[in-house]
């Protein structure tokens, strides 16, 4: 699968934002949509959980959407299949964050041109904790 074109100093960049919502975080601490925001909780970065199973995920509060968010978000992280993408990015840029980052093995190109339209920077089949341990 392929990956989006970023360089490492685009990417780089993208770690100075702090407010991550984190959609389909897992309770589970199994899973990489657990294990991976918790990784980056513990680097600095505020963590939201979105997840509408389940009320707290590492201690903290956990929406059952985006929208219901009360605070800015920076960066939309997808732990979703490539083929339920397209709604979450729809909802995505009503937030209007500055980056939708889609983990390791996500690729939706007809989803990411329509966040790339809305002038959302768009980052597919990588993951936020691979990527930080790479570059930092």
């Amino acid at each position: 699968m392929e990956k989006d074109s970023h360089s490492d100093e685009q990417i780089k960049k993208i770690y100075e934002l702090k407010n991550v919502a984190v959609v389909g975080m897992s309770k589970n601490p199994e899973k990489a949509a657990h294990y991976v925001p918790k990784y980056l909780a513990e680097k600095g970065y505020n963590i939201i959980p979105v997840n509408p199973t389940t009320d707290e995920i590492l201690g903290k509060k956990c929406y059952p959407n985006l929208l219901d968010i009360p605070i800015l978000i920076d960066i939309v992280d997808v732990f979703r299949p490539s083929d339920q993408v397209k709604p979450v990015i729809e909802e995505a840029i009503k937030i209007k964050p500055q980056v939708i980052w889609l983990q390791e093995g996500i690729h939706n190109p007809e989803a990411e041109l329509l966040a790339k339209k809305a002038g959302i920077d768009i980052v597919f089949n990588r993951c936020m904790l691979a990527e930080h341990q790479r570059l930092f």
